[in-house]
């Protein structure tokens, strides 16, 4: 089997029972985001795995059976292709509430730059990497988004197409 961009194909439950070459399985996702981010796999119990085209992983929150040729399923939640996995905008603030480790805490300020693209040199306790951005909200974080994290410089990886800028 190969990849085929115009179905979505649900991962399969583990590696052991992969079909196609570099699909990331179930497993690996949930072991992805437990070690990256400290997400319990309870986080996950009742969400389904998909793939659309190479990498691109997609969360629906249900049970389909498998391919599904449609426009759209669910929530765009992670990229796979390439040497490292990037969680997207989208899933961290449908799911990033869960995250226990590597979540980036701003003030209203510094989430004023994250928001416009710029980066930002800042001391986090962060493992280098994608993490979470969020802000303070009514005692707990609220996800903004996703960061990148090397060197003590926080990096926007917001998409250009949804920066702006947040009046004070």
């Amino acid at each position: 089997m190969s990849h085929d961009g115009s179905q979505y194909d649900r991962l399969p439950a583990t590696s052991a029972d992969r079909e196609v070459d570099g699909r990331a399985s179930r497993a690996e996702v949930i072991e992805y985001f437990a070690n990256r981010f400290g997400m319990s796999p309870a986080t996950f119990e009742s969400v389904t795995f998909w793939e659309k085209g190479r990498g691109k992983v997609w969360a629906f929150h249900g049970e389909h059976s498998s391919p599904l040729t449609v426009e759209a399923l669910g929530i765009h939640l992670l990229r796979t292709h390439g040497r490292h996995w990037k969680p997207t905008t989208d899933g961290m603030q449908c799911f990033g509430r869960a995250a226990t480790e590597n979540v980036i805490r701003l003030d209203r300020r510094c989430c004023q730059r994250f928001w416009r693209g710029e980066d930002q040199l800042l001391e986090a306790t962060a493992d280098p990497g994608y993490v979470i951005v969020a802000n303070e909200l009514g005692g707990r974080a609220e996800p903004l988004g996703v960061g990148l994290y090397l060197h003590g410089t926080l990096e926007s990886v917001v998409p250009k197409g949804r920066r702006e800028s947040i009046p004070d």
